[in-house]
């Protein structure tokens, strides 16, 4: 092991300033000398080249003549991953959060605030560009088209509503419901969140099916929703937040409805994915389902059953008298 390789901090700065470049893109157009890539750019030739040369060295374009830059499977991809790459969005909110991982380490809490002035959510706030980034990268831009066919112990048939906390522009919610028309659903994330789901209905063809609410999910939930879903909400979420979320969810599917967590959960007693971007970023992390059984006792919610769904771990709760 190379310890020195492993503190290289040059090659992953040279794929972030290649990919807020657009780099790629230009190559892709036509653009291949370097004078002329950095013109499309508005940068300074020798620099760039440079930059182009490391990536070069790693892997990461290549180089068929002197200053003449062409295409491999690793820089195409740079096209595809760019919204979590670009320093000018969420890619560079993400990429100098690492900045305060020390004080996270010390502190056991987040120090995001440290960086940028303010906690994570509230930047988002403040930045709607780079807040709908972040809606981009958590939606099927970012992680591909969602599967709706999670699993429910006892089938969807009584399934009428669903109330997709947390959904983000509602991309799960419209699989859900194009897959199932006798299903009515509401999607429930901030208003600058569920401002942009609109489109995303209409070209799913479920628009008339759903309804979107913007709140926060810390306040009361639409009540008696069949069904609750959380997918990559709960390890945003320190347990004091976590618990009061799900005390949210049993409320809105108390007495009869279900609770749904998809992601955040790990099963068995082997350690959980570090996740340690949301420790920097928000104080979030994965759980044991041991101990997620805690919050959820703790929010009035029962694991009915807990299963494997694609990459994800499911976990279903019943609702119980608190």
């Amino acid at each position: 092991m190379d310890i020195w390789a492993l503190c290289d901090l040059c090659t992953p700065w040279c794929v972030h300033v290649a990919a807020t470049l657009r780099i790629a893109d230009h190559v892709a157009a036509g653009i291949s000398d370097i004078d002329d890539l950095a013109s499309a750019a508005h940068v300074h030739a020798e620099s760039l080249c440079r930059v182009l040369r490391h990536l070069v060295s790693k892997g990461v374009f290549e180089e068929p003549a002197p200053g003449v830059f062409a295409l491999n499977d690793p820089a195409r991809d740079l096209m595809a991953m760019r919204i979590g790459l670009d320093l000018d969005g969420i890619g560079g909110r993400m990429a100098r959060a690492w900045g305060s991982l020390l004080t996270a380490v010390e502190t056991g809490a987040p120090a995001y605030d440290e960086i940028f002035g303010r906690p994570f959510w509230k930047d988002l706030d403040a930045h709607p560009r780079i807040a709908a980034d972040f809606d981009a990268l958590m939606g099927p831009a970012g992680h591909g088209t969602p599967d709706p066919n999670f699993p429910l112990s006892a089938g969807w048939d009584e399934v009428r509503t669903v109330v997709d906390v947390g959904g983000g522009t509602g991309s799960l919610l419209a699989e859900i419901l194009r897959a199932r028309p006798e299903i009515r659903g509401t999607l429930v994330d901030l208003p600058r969140t569920v401002a942009r789901s609109a489109e995303v209905f209409e070209a799913a063809g479920v628009a008339d099916r759903v309804a979107a609410i913007g709140q926060s999910f810390f306040d009361p939930l639409p009540a008696g929703a069949d069904l609750c879903v959380l997918k990559n909400v709960l390890a945003d979420w320190p347990d004091r937040e976590a618990t009061a979320l799900l005390v949210r969810c049993a409320e809105a599917a108390y007495p009869g409805g279900r609770v749904v967590v998809l992601g955040g959960v790990w099963p068995g007693d082997t350690p959980p994915n570090p996740e340690l971007l949301m420790m920097v970023l928000v104080g979030g992390k994965q759980r044991r389902l041991a101990e997620f059984r805690g919050l959820a006792a703790a929010a009035g919610l029962h694991v009915e059953a807990a299963s494997r769904y694609g990459s994800r771990f499911a976990v279903e709760c019943s609702c119980q008298p608190r």
